[in-house]
């Protein structure tokens, strides 16, 4: 099947010139629009929220002017009262500014505190600056918020306690700096000329509700405290709040989930060597209405990422993708699909309007054509037989034709052999080693007995195959001894290879390589400018991330390349899409586990926003698991 024009570029799948539009598309072509569309308003009154935020502080920030028209009202108002009102604007203004980026996602409850928040901010700016101006800026933003709330409905995200720990930090350090400008506000009311030490002491007593070191003439000391003390109240309120606020969780892939997508594997596994993978219990899946295919997803910073084609029969794909994206739209989540393969390209494009751009290239190599013989093969040839003369002896056997004791060492093996602090991988890993349910996965095991007895016996290496269909595998990790000879991986791939035909496996996918085809097009003679500095660019950052390694190592096998796409809904997305899948890849850990006695108790699924009650009844029920 190919939906490609005329017009494609290389590595890029365009959308379908007669394919459905975005619901977006239709609603232009059904009428003029004029001025902004609804679709915006999100955006516009997150931008917008932010500067009548900035405003809010500015006005409780700094002092009132005398010689306002209004200051004849002021006279006649409680004392106390605008010190509190400077206080209140001040802290209007932080909550808005943090609710900003809720808006622009369309977040329903954004929604809600900023229409209190607004009106709250409102006053606060008349009764101490007596200023119409603040006053009608933040009552002009509450009508297009009123206006549009139907456009904010996105559902809450799943929730982290260490969302608790970074807003501590940053509205601590937020409060300081603010703390340490509204101390200095008030250059004319000063009592002597304290010191930066003097100052940052007296921040930091009055965010905690104390008298500091600095004093004021008149009414100016109590609108200080009351400033200083609110952004101390905030800084508290809003950390409990997220760290005891009702849970929302992030799903898991419950028994019965992971049972219907085993079926849908068995009937239709051949299709996508990433498919196992969708096996990974920290993702979630929406089913199709006929539950015939399914997408799993893991939900990053905001970001629905999806790996690998759906799985199931390619007629429903469809039903399973619309799901999924009602999904990323009923919580504001940017739609993604990482490493698909240029069918489920196709079809992702075509039912949802999104682009398509090429990845890079997964290495697939055929068990007949597969052989040590030539010149091509003669380094890895040499080095097999180098590490095979120096004692050293494979095994390779299904999971289930395993002890529980050599399972165990191999598990405790490869996790102490693992090279960094945490597990890595998202798209073609599949998180765990020699689980009872995958009793059809390969592990290819070297062995060298006269090496003395070590940690793990005799043990030096293992590879972790998954099944791909009934007739092939697909590489899951690679672990070493770091102790052992160079060369374990090469050798244990090319022993798995040899075994494939005794095993039934007829094709092995191995590793991902990103853009390969810029690294071998780049040295080719007559390469241009542009795709030279592209593979230097490459090369530079081959330095962090295995880039060229994998490429070259893939290629030593001879394999045929498969390209792999990314799917994603505007340019302006990839870094941010970028972002979250080197985050799923373990790449980028910004939260890493929480300590046990801090950690939630696992709580039960929550549904799909889609399910229905009717879903219950005796036709398959839509759930969601395994998000984030």
């Amino acid at each position: 099947m190919s939906v490609r024009t005329e017009e494609e570029t290389p590595g890029r799948i365009q959308r379908p010139a007669h394919g459905p539009r975005s619901d977006s598309a239709v609603r232009r072509a059904g009428r003029v629009l004029r001025g902004p569309r609804p679709e915006a308003a999100p955006v516009l009154v997150g931008r917008a929220c932010a500067l009548v935020g900035l405003l809010d502080i500015a006005a409780g920030v700094f002092p009132r002017f005398r010689h306002s028209r209004m200051h004849a009202v002021a006279e006649v108002l409680p004392g106390a009262l605008g010190p509190f009102a400077a206080a209140l604007s001040l802290s209007a203004g932080v909550l808005l500014l943090l609710l900003a980026h809720g808006l622009k996602r369309g977040k329903r409850r954004a929604w809600r505190a900023a229409v209190a928040l607004l009106p709250a901010g409102a006053v606060a700016q008349f009764t101490y600056r007596h200023s119409l101006l603040g006053v009608l800026i933040s009552l002009a933003l509450l009508a297009p918020l009123l206006r549009h709330r139907d456009q904010f409905t996105a559902l809450p995200d799943p929730r982290s306690r260490w969302r608790a720990l970074t807003n501590f930090v940053l509205m601590s350090a937020g409060s300081l700096l603010l703390g340490l400008l509204v101390v200095s506000a008030h250059p004319g009311r000063l009592i002597g000329d304290p010191s930066l030490a003097d100052r940052l002491t007296h921040v930091l007593y009055g965010l905690f509700g104390f008298e500091g070191p600095v004093d004021y003439r008149g009414d100016a000391s109590w609108t200080v405290a009351f400033c200083l003390g609110a952004l101390g109240l905030l800084t508290a309120v809003t950390t409990v709040y997220l760290a005891f606020r009702p849970e929302h969780p992030a799903a898991r892939l419950t028994v019965d989930d992971e049972a219907r997508l085993r079926a849908l594997l068995d009937r239709h596994g051949a299709r996508d060597s990433l498919g196992h993978f969708a096996l990974r219990r920290d993702k979630a899946v929406v089913f199709s209405p006929s539950g015939k295919a399914a997408v799993t997803y893991r939900v990053v910073s905001g970001v629905m990422l999806a790996s690998g084609d759906p799985i199931g029969d390619v007629e429903a794909w469809p039903g399973a993708i619309e799901r999924f994206m009602d999904e990323a739209r009923a919580h504001s989540w940017t739609p993604a699909v990482m490493g698909c393969s240029e069918t489920g390209g196709e079809v992702w494009t075509r039912e949802t309007g999104l682009d398509a751009l090429e990845l890079g290239d997964e290495a697939v190599v055929d068990v007949a054509d597969f052989s040590l013989a030539g010149r091509a093969m003669r380094n890895v040839r040499q080095m097999v037989k180098r590490i095979e003369r120096a004692g050293y002896e494979t095994r390779v056997r299904r999971v289930r034709d395993l002890g529980e004791a050599e399972l165990d060492r191999i598990r405790r093996a490869a996790d102490d052999w693992r090279g960094t602090d945490t597990e890595r991988g998202f798209s073609m890993a599949l998180g765990r080693v020699g689980d009872p349910a995958d009793g059809d996965c390969l592990v290819a095991t070297a062995h060298k007995a006269d090496d003395g007895p070590g940690p793990y016996g005799d043990l030096k290496a293992v590879l972790h195959f998954v099944p791909w269909g009934t007739d092939g595998a697909s590489l899951d990790l690679m672990r070493r001894d770091r102790s052992a000879d160079p060369g374990m991986n090469e050798l244990l791939i090319v022993a798995a290879l040899q075994a494939a035909p005794r095993l039934g496996v007829q094709r092995v996918s191995l590793n991902f390589a990103m853009f390969r085809s810029a690294l071998a097009r780049g040295e080719k003679i007559g390469a241009g400018p542009v795709l030279r500095a592209w593979r230097g660019l490459l090369l530079f950052l081959s330095r962090w991330f295995q880039i060229e390694s994998l490429y070259k190592f893939n290629a030593k096998f001879r394999p045929r390349w498969e390209p792999r796409f990314v799917v994603y809904r505007s340019s302006s997305d990839l870094p941010r899409i970028g972002f979250a899948a080197m985050q799923a890849e373990g790449f980028v850990n910004l939260a890493p586990p929480l300590p046990r006695f801090l950690r939630r108790r696992p709580a039960a699924p929550r549904p799909c926003a889609h399910r229905t009650a009717a879903e219950h009844g005796p036709g398959p029920a839509e759930r969601t698991a395994g998000a984030a």
